[in-house]
């Protein structure tokens, strides 16, 4: 969650974590308890911030009031072409042999199948 600035009459300013849905709203101050507005006493600092903290963000504000559907899922979860769930081909990494068994050349020997 972003950090918003709050200005009490009485203690001051000082700064909360809070969801972007939220921001506008009067937050309670943390000495006197009283409810203070958001004002903007400095600039943003989501520029200077590292791009895995900004996506993570990102993710956890859309996660909490529109989670991704099934189609936006699909659009950015390819997994290749050796893939069994998204990928549409058959799987090199498993062989079926004539009589019907499964084997993996390139994986563990002990490997049971499923």
């Amino acid at each position: 969650m972003p950090t918003y600035e709050y200005l009490c009459d009485d203690c001051g300013e000082f700064a909360a974590y809070r969801p972007i849905a939220k921001r506008d709203e009067p937050c309670i101050c943390p000495n006197c308890g009283t409810p203070s507005p958001r004002v903007i006493l400095s600039a943003p600092s989501l520029a200077t911030m590292a791009g895995h903290l900004r996506a993570a963000h990102a993710t956890n504000e859309r996660a909490a009031h529109a989670p991704r559907t099934s189609a936006e899922y699909k659009a950015t979860h390819q997994h290749g072409p050796g893939c069994g769930c998204c990928g549409g081909g058959k799987s090199k990494s498993t062989v079926t042999t004539a009589d019907g068994k499964k084997t993996f050349p390139s994986k563990r020997p002990w490997m049971i199948s499923h």
